[in-house]
């Protein structure tokens, strides 16, 4: 990832940050092209967002709109348990409330994530968490969620590993099929101990055998194991619905991931996960101008 830091692109980078670049929200049709000076960036760029769980945890719904609308972004996955009060203790009044303001708000779209998993090998646990994934499902709908992230979460040590990923399969697909009867997708993050990797994502999806369980890519060291980035990527392409993405100017071949997702006219958003700082709207702005500059090719 040196060239991410070289004299060009830190003048790109530097430009876009600085720069306010329009980008189409859902009431546009336009498709303008996006310049600074000599420069022009792909004309469908990626869609950008932030994911709650760390800059805007005690955020609440006001500020996440605006800021994040501020700051020129187009979507916000809330954590559910967070200080957004999104749960499902809010009354059929306060869902339709909470949907009005976000479809009133810059905004083009919300997701939900939550904590719920499928791993384990207590038959109550993985029930609870079946029975909590299904509720929630049902609060994603009236609030007008896209998706609604859970976990594989993990592969225990005293279990085979192909037992606790059929488990996980089997459970997906039924809270996925739950899920698409209810107007929305179920996105299992590659995420968790030994879950955490592409290739067992995909056997757990192939153990699912349904059509409604999607992926949320987490962009994690594993995902260049193996046959590379590319071969990983291929595995799970079509199921792809999300992304967390993290700092930009790590080692994570960013700019590949990219790349091959433009390839396969990816249209889902990528949520940053971060830490920010004392200024979270300036923060912001320049991590979507280092977004906007990896994908631009060289």
């Amino acid at each position: 990832m040196k060239d991410i830091f070289s004299r060009r692109n830190f003048i790109r980078t530097a430009a876009l940050s600085g720069t306010a670049i329009a980008i189409p929200g859902k009431l546009s049709g336009a498709s303008p092209s996006y310049k600074v000076d000599s420069f022009e960036l792909n004309e469908n760029p990626l869609k950008l967002g932030v994911m709650t769980y760390t800059l805007a945890r005690e955020w609440d719904i006001d500020t996440i709109i605006k800021n994040l609308s501020e700051a020129g972004y187009q979507t916000v996955e809330l954590r559910t348990t967070h200080s957004h009060g999104v749960e499902v203790t809010l009354s059929e009044n306060e869902r339709q409330e909470v949907k009005k303001r976000f479809e009133d708000s810059p905004l083009e779209a919300i997701s939900l994530a939550s904590g719920f998993s499928y791993h384990s090998p207590d038959p109550d646990e993985l029930k609870k968490n079946i029975e909590g994934t299904n509720e929630y499902t049902l609060l994603a709908r009236d609030v007008g969620a896209l998706g609604f992230r859970v976990f594989p979460n993990a592969l225990p040590k005293e279990v085979p590993e192909e037992k606790t990923m059929e488990q996980i399969g089997r459970a997906l697909a039924e809270v996925g099929e739950f899920a698409y009867n209810h107007g929305v997708e179920i996105r299992v993050c590659v995420h968790g101990t030994g879950t955490n990797r592409v290739s067992v994502i995909k056997k757990i999806i192939d153990y699912s055998q349904s059509s409604h369980v999607y992926v949320n890519w987490n962009c994690d060291a594993n995902d260049i194991e193996g046959q590379g980035l590319e071969y990983n990527f291929n595995l799970i392409k079509d199921r792809i619905r999300s992304l967390h993405i993290h700092e930009l100017w790590d080692e994570y071949p960013y700019r590949q991931l990219f790349q091959l997702l433009s390839d396969n006219n990816f249209t889902g958003y990528c949520n940053a996960e971060i830490s920010g700082n004392d200024d979270p709207v300036r923060f912001l702005r320049y991590y979507r101008g280092l977004f906007l500059a990896l994908q631009n090719a060289l």
